[in-house]
């Protein structure tokens, strides 16, 4: 039985909670903010032992083994070190850190004490997700990928949050180096990284603040970013955009043979063959196998919706069950501690070259693209699992 506790009791705090109160292994045995108002109401709606507004008392008093970190990103460096010279082993909501520097740090830290760490990356545990990654496994590919899409849209048009964001000059993200690209693009990024067979990936990106900010007088925030990502045998396309539609949150991953490309959203999964038909076959037989293979993945989220494993957050508490299913067994941790680093290192040259980049002009902040090995002297990753 792992004993875990919770930093932070904000909104997501909350579908933690949730998952965590839905496995068997664990107990939730603390939670912790400095708002103890926030963190009496987490406690009561869930029934937990203890709340604190300290976080070495929490440590101390509660003994978790596990501490999930629900805080602003600012905080996640020196929370989670704080908890991992405790003993703990950590999860940590996306980014993983506000640099790569932090990110190294805290790994290294925790692979010395042999402790796990992993991030809030959940769509990597999606349904879908992990049905993509079997098919890739059993070679349908044909091959190492060669090329991949990553698509990542956020709609800026849910009025809470874009009146909280847009209205607020001190809000919490507009302090981060990336701005709202950091507390959101790591979903994207990460799965492009775990594919990647170089640590030291070429990056070329351009960025800009769409027509649909700056006609509201939002000069600042960077809500459109285009990146191309290479490692010298696979190439990657990674888009992030507020204004889209629909609001994609799609992979593509292309082989030597076929292709995969699935639908977070919709939780499809679809097989492209590589091969043409000859003659007007390639009008017929193509547009039947996509719309029979749409009913398939109609039959089987119905199937998993019938038997209660739909869930909204399905992804986050698949994440979650396998993270501490890591520390128990002593096996690898969901998402490796290079993908964490190689994710760090992308965003990190992604928002250097936004920052240097940046045009003069109030009016129009386009970014002009730079291209730049990613590629920190002195640093190397280990290709292993945390």
């Amino acid at each position: 039985m792992l004993r875990v506790a919770i930093v932070g009791c904000g909104k997501i705090a909350d579908q933690h909670a949730d998952h965590l109160a839905a496995l068997p292994n664990c107990e939730l045995v603390g939670v912790c903010d400095r708002e103890e108002l926030m963190a009496v109401q987490l406690r009561e709606r869930f029934g937990v032992r203890a709340h604190y507004i300290d976080l070495e008392h929490m440590l101390k008093d509660a003994r978790p083994d596990v501490v999930h970190i629900t805080t602003p990103p600012q905080t996640h460096h020196s929370i989670a070190l704080q908890c991992l010279q405790a003993g703990c082993h950590v999860y940590v909501e996306k980014p993983f850190t506000v640099n790569h520097r932090d990110a190294e740090e805290l790994i290294a830290f925790a692979d010395g004490r042999r402790l796990k760490v992993t991030v809030g990356q959940y769509a990597q545990c999606s349904h879908v997700a992990r049905r993509m990654r079997a098919l890739i496994q059993s070679g349908y590919l044909g091959g190492p990928p060669i090329h991949i899409e990553s698509y990542y849209c956020y709609d800026l048009g849910d009025p809470a949050y874009a009146k909280a964001l847009l209205g607020d000059p001190h809000h919490w993200v507009r302090g981060l180096p990336g701005g709202l690209l950091q507390n959101t693009i790591s979903h994207g990024i990460g799965k492009i990284a775990e594919f990647l067979g170089s640590d030291r990936p070429t990056v070329i990106t351009t960025g800009f603040t769409s027509q649909a900010l700056r006609s509201v007088g939002e000069h600042r925030i960077i809500d459109e970013l285009r990146t191309i990502i290479h490692d010298g045998s696979m190439t990657a396309y990674f888009t992030f955009s507020s204004q889209m539609r629909p609001t994609l949150h799609h992979l593509r991953v292309f082989g030597p043979k076929n292709a995969i490309c699935i639908d977070e959203n919709q939780q499809t999964l679809i097989k492209l063959r590589g091969a043409r038909y000859k003659s007007y076959l390639e009008k017929f037989i193509p547009p039947y196998s996509i719309a029979k293979q749409y009913m398939g993945n109609l039959a089987h989220n119905t199937k998993l919706f019938l038997r209660n494993d739909f869930q909204e957050g399905h992804g986050m508490r698949e994440l979650i069950s396998a993270f501490h299913a890591s520390i128990l067994s002593g096996g690898p941790a969901p998402i490796s501690s290079r993908e964490i680093l190689l994710t760090s290192r992308i965003m990190d040259e992604i928002f250097s070259q936004l920052s240097s980049g940046q045009s003069s002009s109030s009016e129009v902040p386009l970014l002009q693209p730079v291209v730049q090995s990613c590629e920190p002297a002195g640093f190397e990753v280990e290709n292993k699992e945390a």
